[in-house]
């Protein structure tokens, strides 16, 4: 099977980490491409970035045409619904499916984030999943996303002290990360702290093949029916409901 992995921001160091956790998450059989699109911020921090990524998120689903399933990797979940819409493939966030899988192991979580002004987006999307009362926390770590993909930064030693703070203070039973630039840190953190630390790349991918063997889809009735046929005006004209391709 085919998954399409899009990091929303348009570095691509990033998006390389990204598709590396995808692979090694992945089994023998999965072929994994990880993709950015060319315009839009270079990392999604706060409400005001996700506004622009959209688009892309779109454009590079429309661009890649039929995969078995999707992933949108950035940990807002930015565009899920959209994109949802645009395919009846499964398409699945990073943030969503690391919050399921944490209440499978746990009965209570926290989420270890980037900048304070990501805990609103992240608090909003746990109770819209019904999941709030699952997480103990949403605890910033004062990294900026951008910070994760310098070798030199204290990114690393910063969401370790959250960590233990999370696990001391909210008697949290799991940890999830909270950034897509965070997949490579899942592992060792896990063994340092013994709880399990959660990677949302990972787990999306594995969710994204589980539902395939499934043989499930994105239901087509209700919120994420197939858009209706219009044309959209200026830039936005090639991404016109009724010129994709996409099942």
């Amino acid at each position: 099977m085919r998954i399409l992995v899009i990091n929303p921001n348009t570095t691509a160091s990033m998006t390389g980490k990204i598709g590396k956790a995808a692979k090694i998450a992945a089994s023998a059989r999965t072929r994994i491409i990880a993709v950015n699109p060319e315009d839009g911020p270079p990392s999604i921090e706060g409400y005001f970035d996700e506004a622009f990524v959209v688009p892309g998120i779109l454009a590079e689903m429309f661009k890649a045409g039929d995969m078995d399933a999707y992933v949108i990797a950035c940990f807002d979940d930015t565009g899920l619904d959209a994109a949802r819409c645009a395919t009846s493939a499964p398409v699945i966030g990073i943030g969503e499916a690391a919050f399921h899988l944490a209440t499978l192991i746990a009965g209570k979580f926290s989420v270890v984030t980037t900048l304070a002004r990501s805990v609103p987006a992240i608090e909003h999307n746990l109770s819209k999943y019904g999941l709030s009362s699952r997480c103990a926390k949403v605890r910033a770590s004062d990294v900026a996303v951008l910070d994760l993909e310098e070798p030199g930064s204290e990114a690393r030693q910063k969401i370790s002290v959250e960590i233990a703070r999370a696990i001391a203070e909210d008697k949290a039973e799991a940890i999830v990360l909270g950034c897509a630039g965070m997949a490579d840190l899942a592992h060792q953190l896990s063994s340092e702290y013994g709880v399990p630390v959660l990677d949302g790349v990972a787990c999306a991918v594995k969710l994204a093949e589980t539902i395939c063997a499934l043989g499930l889809r994105t239901s087509k009735v209700g919120g994420y029916a197939t858009p209706l046929v219009k044309q959209f005006a200026g830039h936005y004209a090639p991404l016109s409901p009724g010129l994709s391709k996409l099942q």
